[in-house]
């Protein structure tokens, strides 16, 4: 029997029982509520939320002023403790923010739609852990720990020991400082068990955990030449390496607390794959997938047995079953996609690697062919979407649609790993801090080079595509680089840093500190256009101003160049998530590669 335990009209998430079972929360509005699991209405425990600024119901900015349980990198918004006394809450204050209006045209009249964001160099959000305390009272207390620097440090994630301590991992927003607290709720004691710093850091993809002796932690970290995970004793003493120091770990740790056991994600045996390991004690540690793709691991309790989300290429997203301890043939449990899906000649990717002609550095690209090139047969060539970290086998949603749409009409498809992609040591990610449009273009020469060796490829007709930073390459690539591409098409491109969102310092740093960086605004380069560009973008982005492509677009008619705009006025920085954009926008995408390709 079902039973609705809420009567309300707002959107709920993050819903969760505590840990003797008996009582539901959730978040609405930007609070914590809690109900009876077994009757009762839910209750607001929390009074925290304000709702945000604009009244337009659109895009990533239109976010509360102030709210309880927004976005954490490394784990859930909220957790509770295990004696079900204390809840830890992720408090984020954005009333001190500037306002920037993002003007709205399709409502009775023009809407300015103010809302709340940052840009390099200004404070950011005021990002704070509080405690909630439960403990049998009417009216729960909740108390933010006194943690230094809000505004500039983020909250990458938190979690309870079996004993009831909670563990705090943030980061500066440069990525160049991380620091790991403990606070014990009963004795009320906030200490700093373990800070590390390091310049040349980039943004940066850690996480953290205690370890499932319960004492020590484990910390996903860069310390090293790769991504891996580190041990750490909890009274602060210096972290040791535990995982291969080859590859780099990509996802975890997952524990299976009852083992004793760490499940993990790795790109080992090589860039384009993430597979599933087990690690237990000081035993090495056992990869347990092996059919090649992408995955994510799941383990029970007990550790026998692990939950995969599983992809590869030409292979959507399915949920897959196998052992815990031990390599074994994974078991399918679900059939998403209908039966046509199967019946459909996908076009499978191959995996090439070349050198770069700058430095020499080995790079690596996926290649999409037509499943039969017809002989003598000369074929255009479609890098996109480019981005970092895209040599991957794996099935990406709509783009990976996109592309096989590509293939069919006619196109090679390409893309290359560019410099700030994981997964090649240290040095090849770090390159791209404060050098962006940088050496990730000439990885991009050095891939167009490669491909017009392949007897199939058509020298003349190169073309360029991608979204957010991809559209920044696409830009840069036909104003820095003339006739490396004879057509682009950038979507929701970043053209000025001044405009970068305020986490990007990790990237760029601030005008003050780097002005150099600050300089290289896509409009100064306007009259280098040479080959065909559209632009597409929404009118809604509130992550890259429509603002930035309007001044790039000014600059280009200036200077007398010729280029085509397609816009979509509701359309956010996500300009395909909705159908009719997507139906309209990557129409246009394919009809200009058709004309120009």
């Amino acid at each position: 029997e079902a039973r609705r335990l809420d009567r309300g009209a707002g959107a709920r998430s993050e819903l969760r029982l505590s840990p003797d079972g008996r009582t539901l929360s959730f978040l609405e509005g930007g609070d914590l509520w809690l109900a009876d699991a077994d009757e009762g209405a839910p209750r607001r425990a929390t009074r925290v939320g304000v709702p945000s600024l604009s009244k337009v119901p659109l895009g990533r900015y239109r976010r509360p002023e102030v709210e309880l349980g927004s976005y954490v990198w490394g784990g859930p918004t909220y957790a509770w403790s295990p004696d079900g006394r204390h809840i830890a809450v992720h408090h984020v204050d954005r009333t001190h923010l500037r306002v920037v209006h993002f003007p709205h045209y399709l409502g009775e009249d023009t809407d300015p739609n103010p809302v709340r964001r940052s840009y390099p160099g200004d404070a950011n959000e005021a990002r704070r852990v509080g405690i909630l305390t439960l403990g049998g009272a009417e009216h729960p207390t909740l108390e933010l720990l006194e943690l230094e620097n809000p505004t500039d440090v983020r909250v990458v994630g938190f979690s309870w020991s079996p004993r009831g301590t909670l563990l705090i991992d943030r980061e500066s927003d440069t990525a160049v400082d991380r620091w790991l607290h403990v606070y014990d709720p009963e004795e009320r004691e906030l200490k700093q068990l373990w800070h590390d710093a390091r310049e040349t850091r980039v943004y940066n993809a850690v996480a953290s955990d205690w370890h499932p002796n319960g004492e020590d932690v484990l910390l996903l970290s860069d310390l090293g030449e790769r991504y891996g995970f580190w041990q750490l004793g909890a009274e602060g003493s210096r972290p040791r390496w535990v995982t291969p120091q080859e590859f780099d770990v990509t996802g975890g740790p997952y524990l299976a607390a009852e083992a004793g056991a760490v499940f993990y994600q790795a790109n080992d045996p090589s860039p384009a794959e993430r597979h599933a390991f087990r690690w237990a004690a000081d035993a090495a540690p056992v990869r347990l997938t092996e059919r090649p793709g992408h995955h994510v691991p799941f383990p029970s309790p007990d550790g026998t047995r692990v939950a995969l989300l599983s992809s590869a290429d030409g292979e959507p997203t399915e949920l897959w079953l196998t052992d815990g301890t031990r390599p074994a043939p994974a078991q399918r449990v679900t059939h998403s996609p209908p039966e046509e899906f199967a019946r459909r000649p996908w076009a499978r990717a191959r995996y090439v690697s070349f050198p770069s002609h700058s430095d020499g550095v080995r790079l690596h690209a996926r290649i999409l062919e037509p499943r039969e090139l017809v002989p003598g047969k000369r074929y255009p060539v479609l890098f996109g979407p480019v981005y970092s970290n895209t040599v991957r086998n794996r099935w990406n949603g709509r783009w990976a649609l996109i592309q096989q749409l590509l293939v069919e009409r006619g196109y090679v498809v390409v893309q290359v790993d560019v410099r700030g992609s994981t997964g090649y040591g240290r040095g090849f990610r770090e390159d791209f801090l404060m050098d962006f449009a940088g050496e990730d273009l000439e990885d991009l020469e050095s891939a167009v080079s490669f491909l017009k060796t392949l007897p199939y490829v058509d020298p003349e007709r190169f073309g360029i595509w991608g979204s957010s930073y991809g559209g920044t390459l696409t830009v840069y690539s036909l104003l820095k680089k003339p006739g490396l591409f004879r057509a682009g098409v950038a979507c929701a491109s970043a053209v000025d840093p001044f405009f970068f969102g305020g986490d990007d310092v990790a990237i760029v740093r601030t005008p003050e500190t780097h002005p150099e960086v600050f300089a290289r605004g896509a409009a100064q380069y306007a009259d280098r256009l040479e080959d065909e560009l559209l632009l597409i973008h929404g009118l809604q982005d509130q992550v890259v101003p429509f603002k930035t492509v309007a001044d790039l677009s000014e600059a280009l008619m200036r200077a007398g160049k010729d280029f085509d705009f397609a816009f979509a006025p509701t359309a956010t920085h996500g300009w395909a998530a909705q159908r009719h954009h997507a139906r309209y926008l990557f129409g246009k995408l394919l009809a200009h590669f058709d004309r120009h390709l």
